[in-house]
């Protein structure tokens, strides 16, 4: 039988704490099990998994990530939300936060890019359902493009659930 979802990541941390606080205040993470100081295993809000993100601490004196600059090593995690709302209050969220690094127009897919307290990037993305998914948006995946979320909002409707006949079935 082929591998059906992603279940879990785990990341290596400075402070564990630090981290599930911020996945919880930023992401609305919340954790289902804690080991103070060394680890904590993260579920999703709209998650049926165990938990979606392991954090272990490493300590301060750990250093960056040298992924996609010196070594190779994994570039992002991307998470997936219903709406476009949400996507606009994730993108609140993270600026409030001073987290935001990015946001681009893939055509079928609308996406937040972000550091965590580590400068561990990752992507929230909303996608478009496949009954709204144009010649247009198709062609679009090859290039990347600037995220106009208000204007996204006004064409999909902030409701509009995503990823319907992508990542959820019809």
């Amino acid at each position: 039988m082929p591998v059906q979802r992603l279940n879990h990541a785990v990341l290596y941390v400075r402070d564990v704490d630090r981290s599930v606080a911020f996945y919880r205040e930023v992401l609305g993470f919340r954790a289902v099990m804690e080991i103070p100081g060394r680890a904590a295993f993260l579920q999703a809000e709209g998650s049926t998994n165990d938990h979606d993100l392991g954090l272990f601490a490493l300590g301060d004196r750990a250093g960056a990530s040298e992924a996609g600059r010196r070594t190779v090593g994994l570039y992002h995690l991307a998470w997936e939300v219903d709406t476009l709302a949400e996507l606009a209050r994730i993108q609140d969220a993270l600026l409030e936060a001073a987290a935001l690094v990015g946001a681009s127009d893939h055509g079928t897919t609308k996406a937040l890019y972000a550091q965590d307290p580590d400068g561990l990037e990752f992507e929230v993305s909303w996608l478009v359902p496949a009954d709204l998914i144009t010649p247009e948006a198709l062609d679009a995946r090859a290039r990347i493009g600037r995220l106009d979320l208000p204007g996204e909002i006004a064409r999909y409707g902030a409701g509009t659930r995503g990823g319907v006949g992508v990542s959820i079935p019809v």
